[in-house]
């Protein structure tokens, strides 16, 4: 009689947080499955439960904290990980049952965890691992991080305390990866890292070779490979560097995506020097319009934040008069929020919470207009779109300068013919503040 094996342990997961932590969570997943478990697509099933937290500002820390504690209520056995690890004595004085706490990217801590809270029988499940890794993302897009941590000492930010400095991965694995999600049925590439301008600096005199080819770890360089690779490349968190100049030409020659996701965060030249930031808005003026030369469909988005530590009403009228010039595609608005650890803490004149509620309301209307001024503008043109669900009633995508879960969405009629993952050409004929509609051609 055949020895029945026992079933694999089975592992829930909720992750918190940024793009950067989802692809944490992806990882530690892909290498749980590698090493025998399963996944859990609720709670009550699981084994053991992990929470992968975002520790980055006190209302995502206290979000972090209640799903933490939902975990506990409907399983028991609970592992903390992610950015908000760095405070495990947090963690711990309020849920003193969690099995472990690590911290994030600390990828070989965490599954550790997980084989003693639920040891696994790992040969005859190996052949199980699918080829590109597990995803969490649908299976026509992925997120693809180049690299961990941040330089720079932003007044408001801790990442670099939670995620160390610049780390860049070489650019042959990143190419490798790529590869296999396309493979796997990637259609958009959406490149993440803190701070995406930046990479390979720290590595920058090692280059690799890639198909016979020598790829030197810079923004341009990767960009391009990334282009020849995937058919669409979206690129996230990049800071204005004077080199991100020349990503503007692989947009224009269709390598990459005409988009630029660049964290501004104001403009007013003192509230900058207070947050501690690159960037000259003259500057930043100048070659938006010289971006937009070169490549016109060129989509920027950036966030700000408002009520920033000494910022004056001259300060954000400012930034509105800066955002009139800039005319930015997309425009996410922060309220200022103190974060444990943060310099910007310690600054004088903080702002009272109805002013920054004012502020935002007034900075939320201005970018409304101007995003449905440049929405309209579409209108009678015929647009690509990649395309996310598909229903009875039509189906629902996004253009070029729209990126998933932040941006906004095409709405399709006459599209039952359409599949998931689809890029295809779609006649714009309507337009509000958000959103595009329209019929594939």
């Amino acid at each position: 009689m055949a020895t029945r094996l026992p079933s694999p342990p089975r592992v829930g997961m909720v992750s918190l947080g940024c793009p950067k932590n989802l692809v944490d969570s992806e990882r530690i997943l892909t290498q749980l499955r590698a090493d025998g478990y399963q996944m859990s697509a609720d709670y009550a099933g699981a084994d053991v439960v992990l929470v992968n937290t975002c520790g980055f500002l006190d209302s995502a820390k206290e979000e972090s904290l209640e799903a933490i504690g939902e975990a506990i209520a409907e399983n028991g056995r609970v592992i903390v990980t992610g950015c908000m690890g760095k405070e495990a004595e947090v963690i711990r004085a309020r849920f003193p049952q969690v099995l472990a706490v690590t911290g994030a990217h600390q990828y070989e801590q965490v599954v550790e965890a997980v084989h003693e809270a639920a040891p696994a029988h790992l040969s005859p499940y190996i052949d199980l691992i699918p080829d590109a890794g597990l995803k969490l993302t649908p299976r026509h897009y992925s997120y693809l991080k180049i690299s961990e941590g941040c330089n720079h000492r932003c007044s408001f930010c801790i990442i670099p305390s939670l995620r160390g400095d610049l780390v860049s991965r070489r650019p042959d694995a990143i190419l490798r990866e790529a590869e296999k999600l396309v493979a796997a049925g990637t259609r958009e590439l959406l490149v993440i890292s803190q701070d995406t301008s930046a990479y390979g600096i720290d590595i920058r005199k090692e280059p690799r070779l890639w198909k016979g080819q020598e790829v030197v770890p810079h923004m341009t360089d990767l960009a391009r490979e990334l282009g020849r690779i995937a058919p669409w490349v979206r690129l996230h968190y990049v800071y204005p560097y004077p080199h991100v100049d020349q990503v503007i030409p692989l947009m224009a020659e269709g390598l990459v995506l005409p988009y630029l996701d660049i964290p501004f965060q104001h403009a007013a030249p003192s509230v900058l020097k207070r947050m501690k930031r690159p960037g000259n808005d003259a500057k930043v003026l100048s070659r938006i319009h010289q971006w937009r030369e070169i490549c016109p469909d060129i989509a920027i988005r950036s966030t700000f934040v408002v009520g920033f530590p000494g910022e004056t009403e001259a300060d954000f009228e400012y930034l509105l008069d800066w955002l009139d010039e800039a005319q930015l595609d997309r425009v996410g608005a922060f309220r200022f929020e103190p974060v444990e650890g943060a310099a910007a803490n310690l600054l004088p004149d903080h702002v009272p919470e109805e002013v920054k509620e004012e502020r935002y309301q007034r900075i939320m209307a201005k970018t409304a207009a101007i995003s449905a001024a440049k929405l309209a503008a579409k209108i009678g043109r015929t647009l690509p779109v990649i395309i996310d669900e598909v229903g009875e009633e039509g189906a629902t995508g996004r253009s070029q300068a729209d990126a998933p879960e932040i941006d906004g969405q095409v709405f399709l009629r006459d599209a039952a013919h359409l599949a998931v993952g689809d890029i295809v050409p779609v006649a714009i004929e309507d337009a509000d503040e958000h959103d595009l509609y329209g019929v594939p051609v």
